[in-house]
């Protein structure tokens, strides 16, 4: 390719200037318009020696006697040219095209995939820190860097809507969703035989689909370079025998062991407590971790673990680099009901009757266990909601006992090994309860008691007579009218919608404009989010929902408070459903949570006393999300032994438990045992956790260094407040737009603004709009890549190159007694190629560059960028000048500076040298590859000449 058409190059055709860009092949030219925006860019295949399509060398003008303008423009000017930047200078490719600027500590894992040839990173931050925005860096960040083409993101069924629209929100890439119910449609729009996994470049793809073996090999060999796989603790290997989970982290595993495979994995809950598990997740990393124990490692294998793992807790984050990023503080507390008399009998006739069905039933281990976990398991229900009890005991009564215990062993991938009805690899899902009891084996007679018990518990449906509704209500009550707007979530899908009617009854009627809303697994995906997303912005709002959104799913933007309607028999849960509102982008500085238990069930204060409360205590004194240490079944079984088993024991309420009745070894040794286990068990899970936080909370990462990069980052291509600043100032100084200051950001009129403008915002006379992130409720955010910006941008470049009306100052002189002497400012966009030793592959950076010198150039004091950006900001003009000493002083000026091409070309080069040093730094140590610069493009675009004349010449 002759060298007017190297990247970087200016050319005209087609009526318009354009910018060369890299292309594969010479033949390929690859250019975008120099007022256009990436989508704009346009490909044109020289062999077809198209007259019209024959490139020009283009030349940009220097500004003239007729760009005399308002210094204060000037500042407009220079805050569009560096927002219109996609592709930005420094060693982050990648933050020119985000829509939004990631904190300071969200840098740290991209900085370490940059020093990776292969990246294989697991990120396990803290739930709420925003594994999802670190993920999504080091993806943009290899794309623009030309390491990756094409990704996958494997994620839960539940979670693939959001991780497009977070993929289409923060980085404008639009990736297609594959799973069952859109693999058909997929097809039907490839021509030819290509699949899906080849032909669509950005893929989201449901991990339940994916890991079928007739699917797994076909992706497997078709898959893109990078993949992300979020919520990765499911698709550890599992200790138990379930064959879905099996399928997953053969999936995983698959993918991992291609070693030219680039690998992100996400979790915030990356150690389950089972060592195997946690040790299977750092075998995707590298086979060699599989095998680490990491207490006993020795600092050489824990560093080169720390290459590949990072996790932070909030406290790590906080106040990183000087950085605040603010969390909510989290009010959390306890609330015990009673049971009404009526409730309580037959609560107590129901405890009676499991007693009795227990002590009966004989039979091999499996078959009592299935037994113990059904007796429990209708206690709970029972103790969910009337609703639920009810269900449980009429639906499918017909169809009980046609399945066996036996059969129950069998058929592990279909159903979970604990009666909390979870599957212990974290798939959140709506269990029904009748799929355990169907496996009892019920007489007749035992089938007419249950009946009979429906009947009873139906006729209590109702706040007076069940009291954890009615106390429930009146928590939810005072939360709204003090501005909160909850989540309550429960168990079971019966009891969402009980809980739902019955609060639409008493609340609706006494809360102004309440909008309540129930979310099940009923409802498809789309759905959910749907009735989420279209919940009143303006009014008190309230969620009644089951576990199907306690993971993945950010609700920080709509709520502020969680109510455990059902108590959590996993405390990883508890984390999991508050960590739904209490997480980064939550706006208020408060969020409450409240535990629900039942003052007359031991159940309950087995539970809390024995793993809730104390995880509490662990994540308060430590700051440490501590996972529960053992599955379900050994608590289970000594609720079952201690309080089911013997008839002659009472079924002591919460209040005994706190005298210590409940955990009084004479009494209960069952329970005084097993929370002497858990309490071991705990104790070696925070040991671990510390070790694991000293170790992987990357405190090594030399933050000075990236706090450098960032803000000569923001310098280069414009932070939040400059974006703030250059839509208002643009809009109300230039356009004559009003914009009106609200409480929480402005209020843009709609009416005058330009034709190229309009259809950018949302509807309305007035949009309010904010820059700042998170986003108020009811704002709509602007950040430097939103189409109205950048729109707003290109109509400032153009008119003020092109003199149109409502246009910025390319050149202004002015006194000022920011001044002593005089002093001029010159404003250049510079481009530079930069390209990797040994690689074809090369970056087109651009960047804003303010320079200027004091006196004349032959006695000069030259400034530098950061001296000239301030000055340029603080400058005001002091006294009037006649338009022809304007004249002259400028035309002078620009006699100067026609003559200083040279000690241009120097500080091109100089610039040039200082964006190869920040390139190496973050480069691929490990393949020693070492960025040069192939050439500045020369001559810089000469953007803007500003004289500064002092009040008073010395």
């Amino acid at each position: 390719m002759n060298k007017s058409l190297q990247p970087g190059r200016l050319v005209t055709l087609r009526g318009r200037d354009w910018v060369v860009q890299p292309s594969d092949t010479e033949d390929l030219l690859v250019v975008k318009p120099l007022d256009g925006t990436d989508e704009e860019t346009t490909g044109i295949y020289l062999p077809l020696d198209i007259k019209s399509d024959e490139p020009q060398d283009a030349t940009f003008p220097n500004p003239d006697v007729a760009d005399l303008g308002d210094i204060t423009t000037a500042r407009l000017l220079y805050d569009a040219a560096r927002l219109a930047f996609r592709n930005g200078s420094g060693p982050f490719r990648s933050m020119a095209k985000l829509s939004f600027r990631p904190r300071a500590y969200q840098i740290v894992p991209l900085v370490m995939a940059l020093k990776q040839k292969i990246v294989r990173l697991l990120i396990a931050d803290d739930v709420g820190v925003g594994k999802t925005v670190e993920a999504i860096l080091v993806l943009r960040e290899m794309m623009e860097r030309g390491q990756v083409k094409r990704f996958a993101v494997i994620c839960l069924p539940h979670l693939c809507e959001q991780w497009q629209q977070e993929l289409h929100s923060k980085l404008g890439i639009e990736a297609v969703i594959i799973r069952s119910s859109t693999q058909a449609r997929l097809d039907r729009m490839i021509q030819g035989d290509e699949s899906v996994y080849d032909s669509y470049p950005y893929q989201i793809i449901s991990i339940d689909y994916i890991k079928a073996d007739s699917r797994r090999g076909v992706f497997i060999a078709q898959c893109p370079e990078l993949v992300i796989v979020d919520e990765v603790h499911t698709c550890a290997k599992p200790a138990g025998a379930f064959r879905s989970q099996q399928q997953r982290y053969h999936l995983v595993r698959d993918l991992a062991d291609r070693d030219e495979r680039h690998l992100v994995l996400l979790t915030a809950t990356p150690h389950s407590g089972k060592q195997e598990e946690f040790q299977s997740l750092l075998g995707l990393l590298h086979n060699k971790f599989e095998t680490l124990d990491i207490p006993r490692a020795s600092q050489k294998e824990r560093q080169a673990l720390a290459k590949h793992f990072v996790q932070r807790k909030r406290a790590d984050v906080e106040k990183w680099m000087g950085e605040n990023t603010p969390f909510p503080k989290r009010d959390s507390l306890e609330w015990s009901y009673g049971l009404s008399k009526s409730y309580k009998t037959i609560f107590n006739d129901i405890l009676k009757f499991t007693r009795k069905y227990l002590a009966s039933n004989k039979g091999n281990q499996p078959r009592k266990r299935v037994h113990h976990w059904s007796a429990l398991l209708l206690l709970r229900g029972v103790m969910s909601s009337p609703r639920c009890g009810v269900k449980m005991l009429n639906s499918r009564l017909e169809k009980l006992g046609m399945d066996t215990a036996d059969d129950f062993e069998t058929q592990r991938e279909d159903f979970p090994l604990n009666p909390d009805g979870d599957y212990e690899f974290g798939v959140e899902t709506d269990i029904e309860p009748t799929q355990i009891l169907a496996r009892c084996d019920w007489t007749d007679y035992q089938r007419s008691q249950l009946r009979g018990f429906a009947k009873r518990l139906d006729a209590l449906a109702d706040p007076d007579n069940d009291l954890k509704l009615h106390d429930a209500a009146g928590i939810l009550e005072g939360w709204v009218k003090e501005g909160f707007h909850p989540v309550v979530f429960c168990r079971y899908i019966e009891t969402a919608h009980y809980v739902a009617e019955h609060l639409r009854e008493e609340l609706i009627a006494r809360i102004s404009g309440l909008d309540l809303q129930v979310v099940t697994s009923e409802d498809p995906d789309e759905l959910r989010k749907q009735r989420i997303g279209k919940m009143a912005k303006d009014r008190p709002r309230l969620l009644v929902a089951t576990d199907c959104l306690s993971e993945g799913i950010n609700l920080q933007e709509q709520f502020t408070a969680v109510l455990h309607y059902d108590l959590p028999w996993n405390p990883n849960r508890l984390e999991q459903r508050e960590g739904r509102v209490d997480r980064y982008g939550q706006r208020a500085s408060v969020v409450k949570a409240c535990l629900l238990y039942g003052g007359d069930n031991s159940i309950d204060g087995i539970v809390l006393d024995v793993l809730l409360r104390k995880v509490r205590e662990i994540k308060r004194s430590t700051g440490i999300s501590i996972p529960f240490p053992e599955d379900s079944e050994s608590i289970i079984d000594t609720i079952t032994q201690s309080l089911l088993l013997n008839p002659e024991r009472e079924f002591k309420s919460v209040e005994e438990a706190r005298q210590g009745l409940l955990f009084d070894p004479g009494t209960f040794p069952e329970v005084v045992k097993a929370r002497e286990n858990v309490t071991q068990k705990m104790n070696e899970a925070i040991k671990r956790g510390k070790i694991s936080h000293d170790i992987f909370a990357q405190n090594t990462i030399n933050a000075p260094e990236i706090e450098t990069d960032l803000r000569n980052m923001d310098l280069a291509i414009g932070n939040p407040d400059a974006v703030k600043k250059f839509v208002i100032g643009a809009l109300r100084n230039l356009l004559g737009v009003q914009v009106n200051e609200k409480k929480n950001g402005f209020g843009i009129v709609t009416c005058n603004l330009l034709a190229a403008l309009d259809g950018l915002l949302p509807n309305g006379d007035e949009v309010k709009v904010s820059f700042e992130s998170p986003t108020p409720l009811g704002y709509h955010y602007l950040g430097r890549n939103h189409r109205f910006v950048e729109q707003l941008c290109h109509v400032v470049m153009t008119n003020s190159i092109d003199r149109e009306d409502k246009r910025a100052a390319r050149a202004a002189v002015i006194r000022t007694r920011e001044v002593e002497v005089k002093t001029t400012l010159i404003l250049f966009r510079c481009r530079n190629v930069i390209k990797r030793d040994n690689d074809s592959h090369q970056i087109v950076a651009e960047e804003m560059l303010l320079r200027g010198w004091k006196n004349t150039y032959s006695n000069q004091e030259r400034i530098d960028h950061d001296e000239a950006h301030s000055l340029l900001f603080a400058i005001r003009p002091s006294t009037n000048l006649s338009q022809e000493a304007v004249a002259n002083v400028f035309e002078n000026e620009l006699n100067l500076i026609e003559n200083m091409e040279e000690q241009f070309e120097v500080l091109a080069e100089e610039q040039s040298k200082r964006l190869v040093k920040a390139h190496e730094r973050f480069s691929t140590l490990m393949a020693k590859k070492r960025y040069q610069v192939v050439y500045p493009v020369l001559p810089m675009d000469l953007m803007g000449i500003y004289v500064l004349l002092p009040e008073n010449p010395k």
